[in-house]
């Protein structure tokens, strides 16, 4: 110990130097650790608020007489809500916009309020034909309160702008907006009709002394048999924990990277200051130090700058923390305190001790090798994996932590199997590359050009160069920068190419029967084009193979999913299929002549294995009232990103013609104007019908993804600024190395010019490469994802890449520059004199 602190206090500040490579990685994981705990806290604090009662009980269909005497005899105090996706008409600006209704009767939320702008708005639109708006409708059609809008056949004044809402996320918001209305209105509106998608909610409050984990066991077997959910405050405070718990662990995988990055930086800055401790340790082998006792002599220096690097990383996360909750705050529908959490610091510090010594370990294992013949002849052989049976034994404890830490994260053995896996595939690809550049550019080194070029590039390949550590970790986090961004372009793209020539670009849905053929006497008049109009028929599963839903409840072993009885299904008739329909397995029979005639029907893929369904099974179905038996003959691949309609289960032609159905109708509409226009038109007619416009959902996903983007570009910039530190670390390491090159250079007669040219070129071609790395690895699993996960083209955007290479590329040549400056304006005689 007191050999390791005389040994450090001339390279203190070195050994400083070489731990600062993990402090932001060990900042990031501080930072959403604490930020995890707090989430914690205060879901267990606000889950009343959130849920906003003490028993919710929720259905997507009518509930049954039989069990309303049951609903209305719960709880102290009771309220009702249906909620649906309905048109809404500005009358001021007449716009018109697609918004999640809540039509609500009762003092829900009987915890915490509804905030509202004036704040008694929330309590009392409910007395007359009045409306809660959310504040992004508001802002988006420049609407006040005490404006008009109508609801279906119903205008109601605003009465309020819609802050928050229990449970409500900014995300949610802008995704589907929410209007608020009272319930006893509904009816008035004339949109709760036969085909309209509804969903129940009851709210209930009691008393303080109710045991509500034991009433929740007594009513979920019985609303659970007629297909009732059923959520306390525990249970919305586990599910919620769940949910967020998600999030935090990708965020610390995402920090783990970052603090990888760092630790590479550890080892190579280990591995050259070992370089320059060669003599010193030599000279300590021939005073009678043991091997082990030179070992552990580093291995004290290690983890007392560990330690202290890992304090201060602690202590940035904590204040990185604080911003946390404001990167997130679109995500999170509770409100977040920022508390100091001791625990995560705790961790943060344990990682950081952890993580400094296995990859110091990597160089440091050679130093029980180092003989005091090093004295004399002054040369320093790494041992190899062969010779050195404690190399293997590292590399295993290292994979070993990050198995271990990703497992904690992911609590899956299989993902947890797919993280490691990729983390080695990605390191090990990307010091492939850096081995292969430094090959070809000593294989194919151009002799031909001039001197200055020539010693940049030789710089690359020189003993105690940087090429395989800048490669690393600046690639790695290019490539995550890039990828992140590539794969928001393919999503969105996606979205674009479907509104591209003939395709639809807006649909409208819940068209009655006796509405169809003046919807589409609408539409030609507006000259849009008829492009798909499709009949829609709401049906349940009676049974599956002669099993019934009472059935599948007594005996799990039948092999038959419950949920295949629990959901209303939307499904539709016709002769073929479509284009966006693939057949994967069996036959289909577009038509049913006779009325005694087997009918198959075809299953979309997904569906058939979630209901645990295959080709050959028996199924009833409960259409309206009116049960149709019928045989699976077909299962399909559906492609559900298409702006087209697409069914889990397709009947024949010659069925379902005469159930009662609605219609959904597919057109195009060339501009904004002229969507605009028809869809005013629509809602004022027809204000049943819903309208999906692509240019709503295109913006939508840009700003979903665009929320979504900078939490994770935010996470990822840790990785950047990461390889960043490691590159300063890098130069800064050599530049020991660099005054000797410096004095040899200029005592040859080279200025000082010339040396900083060469530098700027070394650096340039290590920021090119580096950067050139990531953006081709970020480009393969771009094009990857795109053929292979979301089956679309991948088109590489080129500008967004140059500006990604040329400003890593210009970076490190400055940052190379700088850090260098001091070195080239040494004077030789300086340099010779001094002991480096």
């Amino acid at each position: 110990m007191k050999m390791a602190w005389r040994d450090s206090r001339r390279n203190r500040s070195r050994l400083f130097l070489f731990i600062s490579s993990i402090i932001l990685g060990i900042a990031a994981l501080v930072a959403i650790f604490s930020f995890g705990d707090n989430l914690k806290y205060d879901i267990d604090q606000q889950a009343k608020e959130l849920i906003g009662a003490d028993l919710v009980i929720s259905s997507n269909r009518a509930v049954s007489p039989k069990i309303q005497p049951l609903l209305d005899s719960l709880g102290e105090e009771q309220a009702r809500e249906q909620n649906f996706v309905s048109m809404v008409l500005f009358q001021k600006s007449q716009g018109t916009r697609l918004v999640q209704i809540r039509a609500l009767e009762g003092d829900f939320p009987y915890y915490g309020k509804i905030e509202t702008t004036p704040a008694a708005a929330g309590r009392t639109f409910k007395e007359g034909k009045q409306a809660l708006v959310d504040k992004t409708l508001m802002l988006q059609f420049n609407a006040r309160v005490g404006d008009s809008i109508k609801v279906g056949e119903v205008t109601f004044a605003i009465a309020g702008i819609l802050e928050k809402a229990p449970g409500q996320t900014g995300i949610s918001a802008s995704v589907a907006p929410v209007v608020y209305i009272p319930l006893r209105y509904l009816e008035q509106t004339k949109l709760a009709k036969r085909g309209s998608r509804i969903n129940y909610e009851f709210y209930y409050k009691y008393g303080p002394t109710t045991d509500m984990a034991k009433l929740f066991k007594q009513l979920e077997p019985r609303l659970e048999e007629e297909g009732l959910e059923v959520e306390t405050i525990d249970t919305q405070r586990e599910e919620t924990g769940r949910s967020f718990e998600d999030l935090t662990d990708f965020l610390a995988l995402v920090g783990f990277i970052a603090l990888l990055l760092g630790s590479i930086g550890v080892a190579s800055a280990i591995h050259v200051y070992i370089r320059e401790k060669l003599s010193t340790i030599a000279v300590l082998r021939c005073l009678g130090v043991s091997s082990a006792q030179a070992f552990l002599i580093y291995v004290f220096q290690i983890l007392g700058i560990g330690l202290l690097g890992s304090v201060i990383g602690a202590a940035l996360g904590t204040l990185v923390q604080q911003t946390l909750p404001a990167v997130l705050q679109d995500f999170l529908p509770i409100d977040i305190s920022v508390r100091i959490s001791w625990l995560a610091i705790g961790q943060g510090v344990l990682l950081g001790l952890l993580i400094s010594l296995l990859f110091a370990l990597l160089p440091l294992v050679s130093v029980r090798n180092i003989s005091p013949l090093n004295t004399l002849r002054l040369s320093y052989e790494e041992t190899s994996l062969f010779k050195d049976p404690l190399k293997w034994a590292v590399y295993g404890l290292i994979m070993l932590f990050i198995f271990g830490f990703a497992y904690l994260q992911m609590n899956t053995l299989l993902e947890t199997v797919y993280f490691t896996g990729g983390v080695l595939l990605a390191f090990l690809i990307l010091t492939g590359m850096a081995w292969v550049l430094m090959w070809l550019v000593r294989r194919f080194f151009p002799s031909s050009w001039s001197y200055l070029w020539r010693q940049g590039l030789a710089n690359l390949y020189r003993p105690n160069n940087q090429t395989l550590i800048l490669i690393v970790s600046i690639g790695l986090g290019t490539a995550f920068i890039c990828t992140l961004y590539f794969v928001q372009s393919i999503l969105l793209n996606r979205i674009t190419l479907s509104a591209s020539e003939n395709q639809p670009n807006m649909v409208l849905f819940d068209i009655q029967t006796n509405q169809r053929e003046a919807v589409n006497q609408m539409a030609r008049q507006h000259q849009l084009p008829l492009l798909q109009q499709v009949p829609i028929v709401t049906m349940r599963i009676e049974e599956i193979n002669g099993q019934t839903a009472a059935d599948v409840q007594k005996d799990s072993t039948l092999g038959i999913s419950p949920r295949a009885f629990q959901r209303e299904l939307r499904a539709t008739f016709r002769d073929s299929l479509t284009s966006s329909e693939k057949l994967m397995l069996g036959a289909w029979k577009g038509t049913v002549a006779a009325a005694n005639d087997s009918v198959f029907v075809s299953l979309e893929e997904g569906y058939a294995e979630r209901i645990k369904v295959n080709v050959g099974d028996k199924m009833v179905f409960n259409v309206q009232g009116a049960l149709i038996p019928a045989w699976v003959g077909s299962l399909r691949k559906v492609d559900w990103n298409r702006v087209q309609t697409n069914f889990r289960v397709v009947f024949p032609a010659g069925v379902l013609e005469a159930a009662p159905q609605f219609h959904v109708l597919m057109t195009r509409v060339p501009n904004n104007q002229a969507s605009a226009m028809f869809q005013r038109e629509v809602v004022q007619q027809f204000p049943n019908l819903s309208i999906i416009d692509l240019g709503l959902i295109l913006s939508v996903m840009d700003e979903l993804f665009d929320k979504i983007g900078f939490v994770i570009r935010f996470m990822g910039a840790f990785s950047i600024i990461t390889g960043l530190v490691v590159l300063i670390a890098s130069v800064l390491i050599s530049k020991y190395q660099r005054m000797q090159e410096s004095v040899l250079l200029r005592t040859l007669g080279a200025s000082r010019k010339q040396i900083l040219l060469i530098t700027a070129l070394e650096y340039f071609f290590l920021g090119a490469l580096a950067a050139g790395t990531g953006v081709v690895l970020s480009l393969l699993g771009s094009w990857a994802l795109a053929k292979f996960q979301f089956e679309t083209v991948f088109t590489p955007p080129v500008l967004p890449i140059l500006v990604i290479f040329g400003s890593i590329s210009l970076l490190t040549v400055l940052i190379g520059l700088f850090n260098s400056k001091a070195v080239v304006s040494k004077p030789p005689l300086e340099v010779l004199r001094s002991d480096v």
